[in-house]
């Protein structure tokens, strides 16, 4: 018999054909200078390697309301509903919707890229009359053109991008959610490439629903997805005529655990938000003005270099990402080689482009621990020395 099993019905033998016999894991280091995820800062790893506690421990409830308040400090928010989703960045933001999205609701999204479509995708899985506004992948939207597509849809949510990671765009903000006040339509927005490395001011730009990642501009592991909800949007979840259609992502009993009750929901990924406490920390500490001070600084500083090659960005100066670069791949350069040159023989990612883009640009990240001058130095030296290599006519190297 086994040990430890009842001797009234044999087993069969055990299967040992995926049986494999491997070694401790062993990764190389990676210089991560794509669209993300970003090198997480040691502080963080060393928090991620600590040993668990209970996910109703009196100190990780502590914890958890340092986390809470520390995204508030992030997001410059007073959201009372303002919490890590123990998912990535995608839950996040599928939360939003799955919360304050009812069958038949009316939702426009503004589409300037390849997350814009996703927001569009999810909506729909949750039967909304999703209604899509778009402008090339590059462009954002004036404040004209959103306030005719709320005037002609009328629809109860506009959900946006502000920091669109497929082309580098950063949506201005002024004004948006004052249409939407005017309209009586909540606005959600994407601030997945921004927080923690590009001005945001949700309050003051009157945003009712904003998600956003672990992996990005916070330098932690993928694994969680900051997501917020402000009173408006809290009205239309209490408003519900059923339940929301996700149990796991439905924030009417997530508050139960993470507001003031601490009722059990699910088994948090308690390491990860260790990590994501120190990652908070550590920005609160570097303080927010510096922080996005530093990130256009370096990306500045990019961007020149990079010109300064020859090489053309795609997206106006006005509307960068100081996170998230992307730069245009010359007609005689086969971009996917020379990247995949830069991780196979450099140990550096950076990404290609999706969608219309694919093939077209690349896009490189400097996001939070990443966004430092050694980085760009380092970047921008190999792009001098090793690109000419990957031109038509050239002979590369293996």
């Amino acid at each position: 018999m086994v040990s430890g099993l009842p001797m009234t019905h044999s087993l069969p033998q055990v299967e040992s054909r995926h049986r494999r016999s491997v070694g401790p894991i062993n990764t190389p280091d990676r210089l991560l200078l794509g669209p993300g995820p970003s090198n997480a800062h040691p502080t963080v790893l060393s928090a991620l390697a600590r040993t668990p506690i209970g996910h109703l421990d009196p100190l990780y409830v502590d914890l958890m309301g340092e986390v809470q308040e520390l995204l508030r400090y992030a997001w410059q928010t007073d959201n009372r509903l303002t919490l890590p989703m123990s998912g990535t960045g995608s839950a996040a933001m599928e939360a939003t919707l799955a919360n304050t999205v009812e069958p038949g609701d009316r939702v426009l999204v503004a589409v300037k890229g390849y997350f814009g479509n996703r927001l569009a995708d999810m909506a729909g899985r949750y039967r909304a009359d999703v209604r899509v506004i778009e402008k090339p992948w590059g462009e954002a939207f004036t404040l004209d053109e959103l306030a005719a597509a709320l005037e002609h849809h009328k629809p109860a949510i506009l959900a946006m991008v502000h920091a669109e990671t497929s082309t580098g765009v950063c949506q201005p903000m002024d004004g948006v959610g004052d249409l939407c006040r005017q309209h009586d339509c909540l606005l959600l927005l994407d601030t997945v490439t921004s927080l923690g490395g590009v001005p945001l001011y949700l309050d003051e730009w009157k945003v009712d629903m904003a998600y956003s990642c672990s992996q990005k501009g916070l330098s932690c592991p993928p694994g969680l997805g900051p997501f917020t909800m402000g009173t408006r949007a809290e009205a239309k979840l209490a408003a519900r005529k059923d339940k929301v259609p996700n149990w796991y992502l439905d924030v009417s009993l997530l508050n139960q655990y993470w507001g003031s009750d601490r009722v059990y929901h699910h088994t948090a990924p308690v390491n990860m938000n260790f990590g994501m406490r120190e990652a908070l920390r550590l920005l609160a500490e570097e303080g927010l003005e510096n922080a996005w001070a530093r990130h256009r600084r370096n990306a500045e500083a990019l961007w020149n270099g990079l010109q300064s090659l020859g090489l053309e960005m795609h997206v106006p100066e006005e509307l960068r990402l100081p996170t998230l670069s992307t730069v245009k791949i010359p007609d005689d350069v086969d971009g996917k080689a020379f990247s995949s040159h830069l991780l196979n023989t450099h140990g550096i990612e950076v990404g290609g482009g999706l969608g219309v883009l694919a093939g077209k640009i690349w896009r490189i990240g400097l996001m939070g621990y990443n966004s430092t001058p050694e980085n760009v130095d380092r970047l921008l030296n190999l792009f001098e020395s090793e690109l000419p290599r990957f031109r038509e006519g050239s002979c590369v190297a293996a």
